[in-house]
């Protein structure tokens, strides 16, 4: 694709960024095929090919984004699935995540929406807050009826997405909260390695048991577990709603506290839970490329960083009982096979332990869950879940596995076939406890 940036504009790093991404695109539209919201709405400007076209332009002239530009740009997912199918290596991630900064930045949207967005970014990083916030929720859920259940037009507005919030809400208490920054967990027997693990902040106050199951593995063969004082959520919500200079702030923090705790106990990997946290911790890198103080501590942080099933793949697990009895739906997470390309690893741990691992049908389209996309864009997110939900049931599990917090909350949200985060099943096939299956 030719561009038109000035050499001013090509001055900006991050404009640099965007002339190389946009030049690598040849118009081919094999994207088109893959974008969950081009095929649910048919919409060229809900394709990639066409966000790509709005984003360009927007860029290129160096204005302000319109209402309608604005539109199509929250409608995107960021599933990056896009980037899977693209044969000319298009980095749209870092295109997409650009042009929601500059939203952020110059775009004045309507007062209610500010305030949704400004409350979402302060609570979902804070665990405290979120499970204050889940509490409220789960009073409120006797009066969802009274909220619509579908957007009036092409913008959801307020009461709507405050349905969706209510419909993700836990129906029962929130469990106790694991353990707290700081602790550490010895390895069993002769300590093989030393890895932090990321806490996170809705996994942490929604579903504890996911890295208490990590821990159980890990410490088992022989790993020692440290939860790192001080550290904060990855960055990520706040991220993909272009609120780049929070995101910025907690990337730093975490490469600080992570870098200290490396050298002061040494760490083999910094592991993480959370698909969609794991994503953007691997791309600390690029995000602080530009800060001096950062940019080379950044990098080291991003090359330690590994999903819980790309480490475990690199252990000698035992096999505690084979559990051939359980058919596994497993989600492909979009942020773990289009983020990360992590696609047979998980599959392969999970039959190696004798689960009867079932591929879904449309594995690659994203189930809607997308951070806080199936709050602000609730209508295409439900659609998504549907259409997700049915295509799992065809293949009959028993249950369903997948490596993402709001994956799991969503796919939940639409079927009462138990959903387990991979981890949990790797635990109870070493030795640990059985997850709530059928």
């Amino acid at each position: 694709m030719k561009t038109e940036f000035s050499l001013a504009q090509l001055a900006d790093p991050d404009i640099a960024v965007a002339d190389k991404i946009l030049r690598a695109c040849v118009h081919c539209g094999f994207c088109t095929a893959t974008c969950p919201t081009y095929v649910l709405l048919g919409d060229e400007l809900d394709s990639p090919r066409g966000r790509i076209y709005l984003i360009k332009q927007m860029l290129e002239k160096d204005q302000a984004p319109t209402a309608e530009v604005v539109k199509h740009i929250d409608r995107c997912l960021s599933c990056l699935a896009c980037m899977t199918t693209c044969p000319s290596g298009v980095h749209y991630m870092h295109l997409v995540d650009q042009a929601r900064a500059r939203i952020e930045e110059t775009y004045q949207r309507p007062l209610t929406e500010r305030w949704l967005r400004a409350v979402l970014g302060y609570v979902l990083p804070r665990p405290r807050e979120f499970r204050i916030a889940m509490t409220l929720a789960r009073l409120a859920r006797p009066f969802k009826a009274l909220l619509p259940s579908s957007s009036s037009g092409p913008v959801p507005g307020l009461l709507r997405r405050l349905r969706a919030m209510l419909d993700l809400a836990p129906a029962a208490a929130l469990p106790p909260p694991g353990p707290a920054g700081g602790s550490v967990f010895p390895a069993q027997g002769a300590r093989r390695g030393r890895v932090a693990l990321l806490q996170g902040c809705a996994q942490a106050a929604l579903a504890p048991r996911i890295n208490q199951a990590a821990i159980n593995v890990l410490t088992r063969h022989g790993i020692e577990v440290v939860l790192v004082r001080d550290e904060q959520c990855c960055g990520a919500l706040t991220h993909h709603m272009g609120q780049d200079a929070n995101a910025l702030a907690r990337a730093r923090a975490n490469v600080r506290v992570w870098t200290a705790e490396d050298q002061r106990g040494g760490l083999d990997a910094i592991l993480v839970t959370t698909s969609g946290c794991g994503t953007v911790i691997k791309d600390y890198g690029h995000m602080l490329r530009e800060d001096p103080q950062f940019a080379a501590s950044a990098a080291t942080v991003s090359a330690m960083a590994k999903d819980i099933s790309e480490y475990l793949a690199g252990l000698e697990l035992n096999t505690s009982a084979a559990r051939d009895d359980i058919v596994v739906a497993y989600h492909s997470a979009c942020s773990l096979q289009h983020g990360q390309k992590i696609t047979s690893i998980p599959k392969e741990l999970l039959s190696k332990f004798g689960f009867v691992v079932k591929d879904i049908p449309e594995s690659h389209l994203c189930c809607g869950s997308a951070g806080t996309y199936n709050i602000l864009q609730p209508d295409i997110a439900m659609k998504l879940r549907d259409r997700k939900v049915a295509n799992i049931a065809t293949v009959k599990p028993d249950v369903i596995a997948a490596g993402n917090i709001g994956c799991m909350m969503q796919i939940a949200s639409g079927t009462s076939t138990p959903v387990v985060h991979t981890v949990e099943l790797l635990d109870w096939a070493t030795g640990g406890p059985r997850p709530g299956l059928n």
